[in-house]
């Protein structure tokens, strides 16, 4: 059975972009995650050792976010590569990154990457 987990929402202030001042100034960002597993077990025992830990994954987006990149592509493909090296049970994850009131010409609230694998 395939399932899904999904933490969204997790709000970072990091110093992604490609301009020098962004890497002074930094910016907010939020990133979503939709990870596919099977959790039938740990539906089953109500043991967190049976399914993907949802404060895991918090902390690897946070430690990912925390090193510095010019495009936020290169941190959501860090990302996705650290849960498949540390979610065993992993089938797929979708990763969403949103750099919030980015600095480039015009009102613009967000641009946003979303990478799956």
């Amino acid at each position: 059975m395939i399932n899904k987990i999904e933490v969204s929402g997790i709000e970072v202030f990091a110093y992604h972009g490609c301009m020098n001042e962004e890497s002074v100034l930094g910016g907010k960002y939020i990133v979503d995650t939709l990870l596919k597993t099977d959790f039938s077990k740990s539906a089953e025992t109500d043991e967190l050792a049976d399914t993907i830990d949802y404060v895991q994954v918090r902390n690897i987006v946070v430690e990912e976010m925390a090193i510095r990149s010019k495009l936020i592509e290169h941190v959501a493909h860090r990302i996705i590569t650290r849960f498949q090296k540390e979610f065993p049970s992993l089938i797929k994850a979708k990763v969403k990154v949103r750099k919030l009131n980015p600095p480039i010409q015009g009102v613009v609230k967000e641009v946003a990457v979303i990478i799956e694998g």
